[in-house]
């Protein structure tokens, strides 16, 4: 794999992760239960940390990393319809409109996990592949937990 795929499988993943940012924000935004709010806020913080670490990474092999004044209609692509739909719903569609934005995050990671990525990136992308799985579980649980209340 050359130094413009990496960039670019780099750049894939820092477009998913601020778009995970900005819809953990905007479900925090969106949610009643203050924990549940918490909750998001601080997803949405691991979401920031993880777009540091892929930033460093692109431009250590060279590469502008992307930002959100680069990014075109595809960013927060999987986020956009939860503006539309959680306003003034309960927590538990909130939660639902996460889970599907989640399911894009797992997606994209193992689409780039699929990659022969140099060692150095394998590693991060892992770790935050792991990251993004627990987020999804967490919120399918929490999602369960409040069809259920």
């Amino acid at each position: 794999m050359d130094n413009d795929e990496v960039i670019s499988t780099l750049n894939k993943l820092i477009e998913t992760s601020k778009d995970g940012e900005e819809g953990f924000k905007t479900c925090a935004d969106n949610a009643s239960d203050p924990q549940l709010k918490t909750f998001f806020v601080n997803r949405a913080q691991t979401c920031t940390a993880a777009v540091i670490d892929l930033q460093r990474l692109v431009r250590a092999y060279g590469g502008d990393p992307a930002n959100s004044s680069d990014l075109g209609s595809a960013v927060h692509r999987r986020w956009v319809d939860i503006k539309g739909l959680v306003t003034g719903k309960d927590d538990r569609a909130v939660l639902k409109e996460c889970e599907r934005g989640e399911d894009v995050a797992v997606s994209s990671y193992k689409n780039a996990l699929d990659k022969n990525l140099p060692a150095d990136v394998r590693g991060v992308v892992e770790k935050q592949y792991h990251g993004v799985l627990k987020n999804h579980d967490q919120v399918k649980s929490l999602r369960d937990q409040y069809r259920s209340a």
